[in-house]
């Protein structure tokens, strides 16, 4: 979670919020947002965290996550990937997370979960307005998920009180979790997004060969000593804020 982010869960607590402007990404000095063509399974996809179905043997990975900033700051420590695939269904996710020391501590549904290392996805299922979701989850699979009908600095207020209805994730740890004594490899995400469930808070279409949402992942990292945790994204931002969702990059769904 960024700066921003840590500002929206107070918010989402119901405590104050400081505005933070957009002029804060210079648009002609950031590359195009990322690209990635979602194909279709015909088969839907076990949600155990393994990442280990026949399925995703032919989604391709995203590339590398880079520094939310981008160009010019320094390469993630540790490797970061995403790959995706869709049915009629759901919308399926996933990670993997590169992390020798696996460490996690939030149990409850709807914690702060970015106090942990996570994982976050911020989708936009409908582009052309200006609301959009937040999904986070840490290795314990303990999940928060949110609705935001418009951005923070155009005076938006988080949902908190949205769940997404159906959904399904794992998680599997590649070590020993909240062990720093063995070397871990790190941890891997399956998510099930479903794609009805958004039509609590509003109507979207179900996608077709062709549509396109916009899409983001985030990935906090706290290290011990630091003051500051990093945020390493897909899609890079220009700025220390995921709440930019016009820097998000595309989601194409495909046969």
């Amino acid at each position: 979670m960024d700066v921003v982010g840590k500002t929206a869960a107070w918010c989402a607590l119901g405590l104050c919020w400081i505005g933070v402007t957009g002029s804060m990404v210079a648009e002609a000095q950031q590359p195009a947002p990322l690209h990635y063509v979602c194909h279709r399974t015909a088969t839907p996809v076990h949600i155990d965290g393994k990442l280990d179905d026949t399925a995703w043997a032919s989604a391709p990975w995203t590339s590398d996550f880079v520094d939310i900033e981008g160009a010019g700051k320094p390469v993630p420590r540790f490797h970061t990937r995403v790959k995706m695939l869709w049915d009629a269904d759901y919308l399926y996710i996933a990670a993997q997370i590169e992390e020798p020391d696996v460490k996690a501590t939030l149990t409850q549904h709807d914690s702060v979960i970015f106090h942990d290392s996570d994982f976050e996805v911020f989708v936009k299922p409908l582009p052309a307005t200006p609301s959009y979701y937040e999904f986070e989850i840490n290795a314990l699979n303990t999940s928060w998920d949110l609705f935001l009908p418009k951005p923070y600095n155009q005076g938006g207020r988080p949902d908190n009180s949205w769940d997404i209805a159906g959904l399904q994730t794992g998680v599997a740890v590649q070590g020993t979790l909240n062990d720093s004594k063995d070397r871990d490899r790190g941890w891997t995400v399956e998510i099930a997004y479903p794609l009805k469930a958004f039509a609590t808070r509003q109507s979207v279409p179900p996608p077709v060969p062709g549509t396109q949402w916009r899409i983001n992942f985030s990935r906090v990292e706290w290290k011990a000593g630091q003051a500051h945790e990093d945020n390493w994204v897909w899609s890079p931002q220009g700025v220390v804020n995921m709440h930019v969702p016009e820097r998000w990059g595309f989601l194409e769904f495909a046969q």
